[in-house]
Order: structure tokens, then C-alpha cells, then sequence
């Protein structure tokens, strides 16, 4: 986490790709192709922190990450 910036408490605490949906909310979270989201979480794991890192993006999103 960077700054003052703090988690959204309802976001969810693991980037599950399990789901069409929630495959979704974190490609449109992190604004990348689905593929991408999948290729980050079968290298570094489930946690958004590391996805974040991996795909060179922020955690939280400083807007939140949802356009």
C-alpha cells in the first residue's frame, strides 16, 4: 500500500479467477485483458497486492480502479 491510501473493505481479498465474473471485475480493476489477470495468478499467487506488482499497477487503486 502506498501513501494513505487504504483497501476498500468490501473489495474482495483475493483475485480469484475461478468465476467469468470475477475474472472480469479484476481485468477492469487493474484495466488489463482478462488473459493477463490469469498469467498473474498462476505466477505469483492470489493475493491483489502481488497481481498488482506483477502487473506493474498500484494496490489499492489510487481511484479506486474501476472506470
Amino acid at each position: 500500500m502506498t501513501g494513505n491510501q487504504t483497501p476498500d473493505p468490501y473489495a474482495p481479498r483475493t483475485v480469484n479467477v475461478t468465476e467469468p465474473w470475477t475474472r472480469a471485475y479484476w481485468a477492469r480493476y487493474f484495466e488489463v485483458p482478462v488473459e493477463e489477470i490469469e498469467t498473474a495468478v498462476a505466477t505469483v499467487g492470489q493475493d491483489p497486492g502481488a497481481v498488482a506488482a506483477h502487473l506493474g499497477k498500484s494496490w489499492p487503486s489510487p481511484d479506486g480502479g474501476i472506470v
